[in-house]
């Protein structure tokens, strides 16, 4: 079996070697490499075409699908590989991802794990993010365009990545395969690391805009309908002059953010560390939570005007 390794790519100069480190560091290497740039200015083209081992494609302007569709239609093969250029792939990578489709799948959706540095990203990331395979359902688990590799049919049948859409491409790909009714096998072993933003300002943006982009997609309406009567009904409790309703939106409160303090407490030893993530990553939820609110009306007016 032949293997297209995708991806796309746009300033992210500062990462390219330790991407190309961990693509040549692979125990199944790729049949060929294509990575498309969307139109870089801090050098990043420029190291990726040093590499002879891949094909740079350039398209200023793209955004990620369309960068992406760029990369499938250079493609040669029928497997496809797909990460992006600024991750760091385990060297197992490439053979565990693919190693479902040789089986017979449609879809291998692997893993991803952060890249920590320091107390603040791993609270950040116990809000959103699984500590560990264990904590995935092969069954509704929708992969990131991180880690994931598929048939060309399987893309040509969800209508390849959607350009008009600037960010959650891969979400709304993979609500068109689960409808098809593909057959989409879970790859424990296949990790890619990713880092996560710097700054709480910083994740703000990433969370409003992929919030947006479900409300443009039409992607997730029931949950984030739920968001805002969770918010809405926590207020007006709190509001309350009776002390039930104070209590229970304070117990709603505890058992909402049970999973990602659960999550932070595994990641820090020491007991410090343990304390400051029982108030921070709440907090951090509602930073969060506040972005996905902003996000999501936002792309609610985007998609009535369109």
């Amino acid at each position: 079996m032949k293997v297209s390794l995708i991806s796309t790519v746009k300033n992210c100069a500062g990462s390219v070697d330790e991407f190309l480190a961990s693509l040549a560091a692979q125990t199944r290497t790729p049949d060929e490499v294509i990575v498309v740039d969307g139109g870089s200015t801090d050098g990043t083209a420029e190291a990726f075409e040093r590499d002879e081992a891949l094909t740079l494609i350039r398209e200023p302007g793209a955004n990620i699908s369309r960068g992406r569709n760029i990369a499938l239609g250079a493609a040669s093969h029928d497997v496809i590989a797909l990460t992006d250029a600024d991750c760091v792939l385990e060297s197992g990578w490439l053979e565990a991802i693919v190693a479902p489709l040789e089986a017979g799948a449609d879809v291998a959706m692997g893993f991803y794990e952060p890249v920590i540095d320091g107390f603040l990203q791993a609270c950040m990331a116990a809000v959103n993010l699984p500590v560990d395979a264990a904590e995935v359902d092969p069954a509704t688990f929708m992969p990131s365009g991180r880690s994931v590799a598929f048939r060309r049919d399987a893309i040509e049948r969800a209508g390849g990545y959607p350009e008009w859409l600037a960010i959650g491409e891969d979400m709304w790909v993979n609500h068109r395969w689960r409808e098809l009714g593909l057959d989409l096998r879970f790859a424990p072993e296949a990790v890619v690391r990713w880092r996560l933003r710097q700054g709480v300002r910083e994740t703000w943006v990433q969370y409003f805009r992929y919030a947006r982009g479900d409300a443009q997609a039409g992607m997730y309406p029931e949950r984030h309908a739920l968001r805002f009567g969770v918010y809405a009904g926590a207020v007006l409790s709190l509001r309350s002059r009776r002390a039930l309703p104070k209590l229970a939106a304070l117990a709603g409160a505890a058992v909402y953010a049970r999973t990602p303090v659960r999550r932070a407490w595994q990641r820090f030893d020491d007991p410090g560390e343990r304390a400051r993530a029982v108030v921070a990553v709440p907090a951090l939820m509602w930073w969060i939570d506040t972005a996905k609110m902003a996000g999501y009306a936002a792309g609610l007016a985007d998609r009535a005007k369109r």
